[in-house]
């Protein structure tokens, strides 16, 4: 369901709200129905709050700027479901990681 387009907004959402935690989106890629984060961000800030206003955030923009999101999570009223998947690389090489994250199959 999403586009090249929901992919491109959302990624500056996303970086809006890293900025506001003082971290750093550094790597952004997703597909039709996931996204794929890069997040450098220091131990002060707690993963869960920082997942919990990148989902909330862009799920209220997304909707608001994208009807036909809004549309076909009508139901839900929300973008994402409550899980999510997060690990730590604290020795594997951030180039490793970010290729994996581009070589996604974003749609057009």
């Amino acid at each position: 369901m999403f586009t090249g387009a929901h992919l491109t907004r959302m990624e500056a959402i996303m970086r809006e709200v890293c900025a506001d935690f003082e971290t750093e989106l550094a790597d952004f890629n997703g597909e039709d129905d996931h996204v794929h984060l890069l997040v450098n961000f220091p131990p002060k800030v707690a993963l869960s709050r920082l997942v919990n206003s990148l989902k909330g955030v862009s799920s209220r923009r997304m909707r608001q700027e994208f009807p036909e999101l809004a549309r076909h999570y009508y139901r839900a009223n929300k973008l994402w479901s409550g899980s999510y998947f997060a690990g730590s690389v604290g020795g594997a090489p951030i180039s490793v990681l970010g290729q994996y994250i581009e070589q996604q199959n974003r749609p057009g």
